[in-house]
C-alpha cells in the first residue's frame, strides 16, 4: 500500500465513522438508534462484555469474578447511576489488576466500533471574514453560498477558537432541561429502558453552561444560533492517552483540580461578550475519566482521608472541586489486598463506605486446567533459545494449586459426607475440582455422594475470612520459578525436571513467604510431599508417552479388553448366550477371558465378594450411562482404577525392553553407539516418534526417558 492509497483510506474511515457533526446531525443520527447513545458508563461497560469480539481477552478461570462484574453494572444501569465503588480485593498476584487492564482494553476496542461510538462537543467560533459581528449575529456570511446553519463543518483556518467540552459532556446536556425530558418521551427506546440520571436530569459543567448562557443572552434567546457554535465530534476511549480511561497508584491528593484558564491568543479572538468571563478548567483523574472507567490500583495503600470524596462521588456522581461542581458519569473500581482490607474493616467509618463499596472477592485459581492456560503462553515467550519440554506448563500449575488447597473438615458435613471427605488428600481434591474424577477406591455409593457434593465442597469456605485460594503460590512467584528454569545451564531444555529443581529452590525460601510457613495437615501445605507428588505423576505420564512411542501402549486395546470382559459379564450375569459373528450361532460367555481379567484386575477368589465385585461394576456402567444417555461408553473413566492396574500388568511384562533402550541411550548419538544392536534401534524409534508425534527435541526425549527408568524401574 503506497502513501496515497494509505491517505484515501484514512479518509474513507473518518468519513464513514461520522466523527464530526452539527448537533442537528447527531440528533437525527441518535435517533435511529438511541439507547446506544443515551446509556451510561455502567451500560456501555456491560454492553462491551457482552461483545465476544472485544472483550476476548478475558482472564482465565475468573469467570465467576467478571459475572459479578457485569451483574454489578447491570444493576448500575437499572437504578441509573454508578452508585458504588466496584472493589476487587483478594491476595497478591490474583490477577485483580489484570482483569481492570482487560477490561480497559476491551473498552477501548469497543469505542472504536460503530455500535459502541461516543460522543461529545466542542464550541466553535469563526474568525471575523467568516460571519462578521462581534457574535456572528450582525452583517452576512463572505460565501456566496447560502448562509451557515452551523459552524461544525468550517476549516481550522475558519475557525478563531475551540473550547472542548471539558468533561466530554453529552451532547444532549446540550437541551435545556424541560425540553429534554420532552426529547426523550419522543424517542423508540426500549420497554424499561432507564436514562442514565446524569444525562436525564444534569447539566453541563461550569464552563460549558457559562458559554451556552452568554450566547444565548447574547442571541436574545435565539436557541437555533447557540447551536450553531456546537460541533459534535466522535472520541476514543485510550488509556494511553486518558480519554476515559484512567488508572491511577496510591498518592495523596484528591484526583481532579479546579484552575483559572490562561487567556492566550484564540481565546482573545471570541465573541467580546464572551472575553469578559472567567473561565476556568477541570483537571486531572476524575476529569479524564469521565465518561469511561477509573481504576484505583491498590486503593487502601492510600490515607482514608485522601479519599472519602469518594463516598459522596459514587452516592450522587458528584465531587465539589474548588469553586465548580464536577459532575461525573464514570465506572468506580479499584483493586486491595486482602491484609489490607482487613485492617480497612476495623477503621471507625468503615460502614459508611461499606454501603458504597460493591466487594468482589478474587482468591487464587483452583482448577488445574485453567491455571495451565496462564502459563501456556508465558513459557513459550520466556524459553528463548532453549527447547520447551512438554508438560512445563502442567507442573508449575500443579504445584500452584497444591499449594492453594485446604483441608475439609469433617464437621463443616453431614456424617455420611464428612467420613469421606475427611480422607481426600491434596491430589484428591485437586482432581475433583478440574475434572470431577473421584477416588477409585471409593464405592459406588460414595462415588455417586461425591459427585452430587462437589458444589458444596468448593464452597465450603467461600464466607469465611480465610477462603481457600486466599494464600498459596501465586502467579507472579510461578513466574519468577519459570524464568529461573529457563536460565538454568544445569538443564538443556526448559522441562518438567528444571521447573521441578527451581520449585525445590523455592521452597527452602520459608522465612519470605507466609505459605511456606502453613501448618502441615494430612499432607496439605507439605511442600515436600507435593514435590515428590509431582514427581510421580509425570513418571506416569512420560511412562506412558515412552510405551506409546515405542509402541507397547495400545489404549485402544486394553479399553476393548475391560469393553469384551463387560459384555461377557453381562450375559453371565443374566444367564444369557452370546451370538458368535464368525458362526451365526450362540456360545456360552468367555470364562477363560473373564478369568484372565479378573486376576489382572485383582478380584477376589471367594465367591461371595466376587459376585459383589461383578455387581458392583455392572452398577456403575448402569449409573454412567444414566449421566451420559447421549454418549458412547468410555471405559476408561467409568473404571479408571482397571485402567491402572491393566497398564501395570502391561509395564511389569515390559520392562527388559525398556532396560535395553535406556543403556543404548547412553552411547545414543556417539561414535560408541551400536546401530545394529536391538537397544539403539528401540531408542532411535522411539525418540523419532517422541519428536513426531509430541514435540519433543532429542535432548528433551534422553532427559525424560532418562528419568523415567530412574524413577520407575
Amino acid at each position: 500500500m503506497n502513501l496515497k492509497q494509505i491517505q484515501e483510506e484514512i479518509q474513507k474511515n473518518f468519513k464513514s465513522s461520522q466523527q464530526l457533526l452539527s448537533f442537528d446531525e447527531y440528533c437525527s443520527f441518535m435517533s435511529k438508534n438511541p439507547a446506544s447513545q443515551i446509556r451510561g458508563s455502567a451500560a456501555y461497560t456491560a454492553d462491551m462484555m457482552d461483545g465476544s469480539n472485544v472483550f476476548a481477552n478475558k482472564v482465565v478461570g475468573n469467570e465467576e469474578v467478571q459475572k459479578h462484574i457485569y451483574q454489578s453494572l447491570r444493576a448500575f444501569s437499572r437504578i441509573g447511576m454508578n452508585h458504588r465503588l466496584i472493589l476487587l480485593h483478594g491476595p497478591n498476584g490474583s490477577a485483580k489488576s489484570t482483569i481492570v487492564a482487560a477490561m480497559m482494553d476491551g473498552l477501548e476496542k469497543y469505542s472504536h466500533q460503530a455500535e459502541g461510538a461516543l460522543y461529545s462537543f466542542s464550541w466553535i467560533f469563526p474568525v471575523d471574514r467568516v460571519v462578521r459581528g462581534s457574535l456572528g449575529i450582525r452583517g452576512e456570511s463572505e460565501r456566496k453560498a447560502t448562509p451557515l446553519q452551523s459552524f461544525a463543518t468550517l476549516t481550522d483556518e475558519e475557525i478563531a477558537c475551540i473550547i472542548p467540552s471539558e468533561l466530554k459532556d453529552h451532547p444532549l446536556l446540550l437541551l435545556p432541561l424541560a425540553e429534554r425530558q420532552q426529547f426523550f418521551k419522543e424517542l423508540d427506546l426500549p420497554q424499561n429502558f432507564e436514562i442514565p440520571s446524569r444525562i436525564k436530569q444534569g447539566g453541563l459543567s461550569h464552563r460549558d453552561q457559562s458559554i451556552f448562557q452568554a450566547l444565548l443572552s447574547n442571541y436574545h434567546g435565539d436557541y437555533a444560533q447557540v447551536l450553531k457554535h456546537i460541533r459534535v465530534e466522535r472520541f476514543y476511549l485510550s488509556k494511553v492517552y486518558r480519554s476515559g480511561l484512567v488508572s491511577i497508584e496510591p498518592q495523596m491528593h484528591v484526583d481532579a483540580q479546579f484552575q483559572q484558564l490562561t487567556m492566550n491568543k484564540s481565546l482573545s479572538q471570541m465573541p467580546t461578550s464572551l472575553q469578559s468571563l472567567n473561565f476556568f478548567t477541570l483537571t486531572g483523574d476524575l476529569p479524564d475519566s469521565n465518561r469511561g472507567m477509573i481504576d484505583y490500583n491498590d486503593l487502601l495503600k492510600r490515607p482514608i482521608d485522601t479519599y472519602k470524596y469518594l463516598l459522596t462521588a459514587c452516592e450522587t456522581g458528584k465531587v465539589n472541586v474548588g469553586h465548580s461542581i464536577l459532575h461525573l458519569d464514570t465506572v468506580f473500581i479499584g483493586s486491595s489486598n486482602e491484609l489490607q482490607l482487613d485492617a480497612f474493616k476495623e477503621y471507625p467509618d468503615f460502614n459508611s463506605f461499606k454501603g458504597r463499596i460493591e466487594l468482589v472477592q478474587v482468591p487464587y485459581l483452583l482448577e488445574l486446567s485453567q491455571e495451565m492456560q496462564v502459563y501456556t503462553p508465558f513459557i513459550k515467550n520466556i524459553a528463548g533459545d532453549k527447547a520447551l519440554t512438554p508438560h512445563s506448563d502442567w507442573c508449575i500449575a500443579y504445584w500452584g494449586v497444591l499449594s492453594r488447597l485446604k483441608k475439609p473438615q469433617r464437621e463443616n458435613y453431614s456424617s455420611e459426607l464428612g467420613a469421606i471427605i475427611d480422607k481426600f488428600s491434596p491430589v484428591d481434591k485437586l482432581r475433583l475440582y478440574d475434572t470431577g474424577e473421584v477416588p477409585s477406591r471409593l464405592n459406588n455409593e460414595e462415588r455417586k455422594l461425591i459427585r452430587s457434593s462437589v458444589n458444596e465442597i468448593k464452597n465450603e469456605y467461600k464466607n469465611v475470612p480465610y477462603y481457600e485460594g486466599r494464600t498459596g503460590a501465586s502467579a507472579r512467584e510461578m513466574k519468577t520459578i519459570l524464568i529461573d528454569a529457563a536460565q538454568n545451564h544445569e538443564f538443556k531444555t526448559l522441562s518438567p525436571l528444571a521447573i521441578i529443581h527451581e520449585i525445590r529452590k523455592f521452597t527452602h525460601k520459608v522465612s519470605e513467604y507466609d505459605f511456606l510457613r502453613q501448618e502441615i495437615i494430612d499432607g496439605y501445605h507439605d511442600q515436600d510431599y507435593f514435590i515428590e507428588t509431582i514427581l510421580e505423576e509425570y513418571a506416569t505420564i512420560v511412562d506412558r508417552e515412552v510405551r506409546e512411542c515405542l509402541g507397547l501402549y495400545d489404549t485402544k486395546q486394553w479399553s476393548d479388553f475391560i469393553k469384551k470382559y463387560i459384555i461377557n459379564l453381562s450375559a453371565l450375569l443374566k444367564k444369557e448366550k452370546m451370538k458368535n459373528p464368525i458362526t451365526g450361532g450362540y456360545d456360552e460367555p468367555d470364562q477363560s477371558l473373564l478369568n484372565e481379567f479378573e486376576s489382572i484386575a485383582g478380584a477376589p477368589k471367594e465367591a461371595a465378594p466376587k459376585d459383589q465385585f461383578r455387581m458392583n461394576l455392572i452398577s456403575q456402567i448402569g449409573a454412567w450411562t444414566l449421566d451420559n444417555p447421549k454418549e458412547t461408553i468410555d471405559y476408561f473413566r467409568v473404571f479408571p482404577e482397571l485402567k491402572q492396574k491393566i497398564e501395570k500388568h502391561y509395564y511389569e511384562s515390559q520392562k527388559s525392553v525398556l532396560q535395553k533402550m535406556n543403556i543404548a541411550l547412553k552411547h545414543f548419538g556417539t561414535d560408541h553407539e551400536d546401530p545394529n544392536s536391538e537397544g539403539v534401534k528401540l531408542a532411535r524409534q522411539t525418540i523419532e516418534n517422541m519428536q513426531k508425534n509430541l514435540g519433543y527435541t532429542v535432548d528433551g526425549a534422553k532427559e525424560v526417558i532418562g528419568f523415567l527408568m530412574s524413577k520407575k524401574y
